[in-house]
């Protein structure tokens, strides 16, 4: 559906709810089973709380799952389901653990307290890095820092003893299919994420770091040209025509300004971008951030546009949908929309854009050149 609209969108009937990333999942269940390792057995039970810190000072309470002891293998494990709160998240509900041992002291990357080490491992779930330009080295697991850090900093509330701690997650493989782990070099399973533990429901954040980490790839294995699209469709469309490297193809999604100032930052060579009608006429109205919570522009205030600044000739009448104006536009007209687009995106990133038009049929049929 074009997002060009007349109508104010619905408000919520109540405040949306945050909820904890994957990183904070995995300290809870690493504490939990760290005391339970350290009581042999005794402590927690399923349905008991845990208690962590999270990087900000404050501090968050986790239901246990399930948990078991084995007195043989000296090997406590836990789970807690994550809870992402309103944030539509595809590991909303996604069963987080984690098994402890006790070990000799080893060297550990991470903190060292009281002569007590914390070894984070990967488990059943949980990706592995292939590809560099990512904050985690090539063949560790695809935890982040923060999250190894919380981990550490909630194992060592529970002992003070040298541990290994290995993170898993229950059909992490599957879930890691809605995501786009493998264009960025992540393969196996999902990424444990989160910088500051909680989860702020459709917050752009999440969507701005995946942004910036997938052209951090793309620069790290040589790529000059990176390629922006609205949507899935628009990218494919792309892809069909052009065939560039995978990890040329960010998505954008909505966040246009951004992607094209972080292009900037991480000096592409030139970008394309990729759009179906209604975005691109946003894009080339100079509109940063395409979603409709930055504001509605109404479909008629688009029809002048087009009629004013680019001098496309559409019937003057009242329109619902950006879309019924494509139906009075030529192919050779829409080169007008791709210039503009084009024209914003060399005015706010400083590079060469080609900007293309992808058809309501998921095909390029014109571009600014």
């Amino acid at each position: 559906m074009d997002d060009i609209k007349t109508k104010k969108s619905k408000k919520l009937k109540r405040p949306l709810r945050s909820g904890y990333t994957t990183g904070a999942c995995a300290a809870a269940a690493a504490k939990a089973a760290a005391q339970i390792l350290l009581l042999s057995g005794a402590g927690l039970e399923p349905g008991g709380e845990v208690e962590i810190p999270l990087p900000g000072g404050k501090r968050a309470r986790f239901k246990l799952h399930k948990s078991k002891f084995s007195s043989d293998a000296k090997r406590a494990w836990a789970s807690v389901i994550k809870d992402a709160g309103d944030d539509p998240d595809v590991t909303n509900g996604a069963e987080v653990s984690a098994s402890v041992i006790f070990t000799k002291d080893e060297k550990s990357s991470q903190t060292i307290k009281g002569g007590a080490s914390v070894v984070i491992k990967g488990g059943e779930g949980v990706g592995v890095v292939t590809r560099p330009g990512l904050p985690v080295a090539i063949g560790q697991p695809a935890i982040n820092p923060v999250p190894r850090r919380m981990i550490t900093e909630a194992v060592l509330e529970a002992t003070l003893r040298a541990v290994e701690v290995t993170i898993s997650v229950a059909k992490g493989e599957v879930l890691a299919k809605k995501t786009l782990n493998a264009r960025l070099g992540i393969v196996g399973g999902i990424s444990i994420l989160g910088t500051t533990g909680i989860v702020k429901p459709l917050s752009g954040a999440a969507w701005k770091a995946t942004i910036q980490s997938s052209m951090k790839v793309a620069r790290a294995i040589g790529l000059q040209t990176v390629a922006l699209s609205s949507g899935r469709t628009s990218e494919r469309a792309h892809m069909q025509k052009f065939k560039l490297p995978e990890p040329s193809y960010v998505l954008m999604g909505d966040y246009v300004e951004y992607s094209l100032k972080e292009a900037a930052r991480q000096k592409f060579g030139q970008i394309h971008i990729c759009a179906q009608w209604a975005k691109l006429i946003k894009i080339a109205m100079g509109t940063p951030d395409t979603h409709v919570r930055s504001g509605v522009i109404d479909a008629n205030q688009a029809a002048d546009f087009l009629r004013d600044e680019l001098g496309i000739k559409i019937p003057v009448r009242p329109y619902n949908t950006a879309r019924e104006m494509f139906d009075y536009v030529s192919i050779r007209e829409t080169k007008k929309v791709c210039a503009g687009a084009a024209a914003y995106g060399e005015r706010i990133s400083g590079l060469p854009v080609t900007a293309f038009l992808v058809s309501y049929e998921g095909k390029i049929i014109a571009d600014n050149e």
